[in-house]
């Protein structure tokens, strides 16, 4: 098994660069599948409340035969656009959300605990946030951080607070490379995380250039594009429920793209979103 190299993050903990996601994964195949990337060799495991399948994911976690203290597992408070965030009724909330997160992972502490939207046109992120202070204070999570913020809620969290996010996880993939975000999370000390690295294979697994390069390296375009996102210092964290498909991606550490590759793939780049901008988006 080849070891996957790490990034440490500003508060000194390690996650791993490559992570293993079950967005969109029905929690009967989230165990089965987690399990397979466990024994493939991954060690970070990310799920969400709004995924329905912590669950799964943690019954894998119980039965995988790896210590705890081995594992890097992230979930996401879903700030529904039901609940009133705001005050201490919000605090409460917030509170109420991770300890089900806990309870449905069959876990006693967390390491990574994410705010998932910062839906900006409700102002009610930066009071989940310091919530998510309070609960890095009792120690049940290790580091907090966000999911698709903006430089613009990112500020408000560095101007406000004393905690700075571990990581921002946002859609970055070689069709949409996030440059700008990328330099303003390097400025703050922010690691970035990418969400559907492999573009969700619509269009980007075809592509020319990224097919030359797969076929000089003899990998996969899948392959490539991971490698391209470990080269470029992004944590990455792809999907599947196959198991051919889940070590296949996690073989990625030992090649290397050269000055070329990452100059042809740079090329593919359309700037076009697969998700919703995070500045309009208030699905609840």
């Amino acid at each position: 098994m080849t070891s996957m190299p790490s990034v440490t993050l500003n508060n000194g903990a390690a996650i791993p660069q490559l992570g293993f996601g079950v967005w969109q994964v029905p929690d009967a195949e989230a165990a089965p599948a987690v399990r397979a990337a466990i024994e493939a060799g991954y060690r970070s495991i990310d799920t969400a409340a709004i995924y329905e399948n912590e669950v799964g994911t943690g019954q894998a976690i119980a039965a995988a035969g790896v210590a705890r203290e081995e594992l890097f597992v992230t979930t996401k408070l879903w700030n529904s656009g039901t609940r009133d965030w705001s005050g201490q009724q919000g605090r409460d909330a917030v509170r109420r959300a991770f300890d089900e997160s806990l309870e449905r992972l069959g876990l006693e502490y967390l390491d990574l605990y994410l705010i998932h939207w910062p839906r900006p046109m409700h102002g009610s992120f930066l009071n989940i946030w310091q919530t998510f202070e309070q609960l890095l204070e009792d120690g049940r999570v290790k580091s907090v951080g966000v999911s698709n913020f903006g430089p613009q809620q990112l500020e408000v969290l560095l101007k406000e607070s004393s905690v700075v996010p571990v990581l921002n996880q946002v859609e970055l993939h070689p069709h949409f490379p996030q440059h700008e975000l990328r330099a303003f999370h390097a400025e703050h000390g922010i690691a970035t995380e990418a969400w559907s690295p492999l573009g969700q294979g619509k269009g980007l697994l075809t592509e020319p250039e990224l097919v030359k390069i797969a076929e000089k390296h003899g990998r996969t375009v899948a392959q490539v594009v991971l490698r391209w996102h470990l080269q470029s210092g992004v944590i990455a964290i792809p999907k599947s429920v196959t198991p051919s498909r889940i070590r296949e991606n996690f073989a990625v550490a030992d090649f290397e793209l050269d000055a070329d590759d990452m100059a042809a793939i740079a090329t593919v780049e359309t700037g076009e979103r697969l998700g919703p901008d995070p500045q309009g988006f208030d699905w609840s």
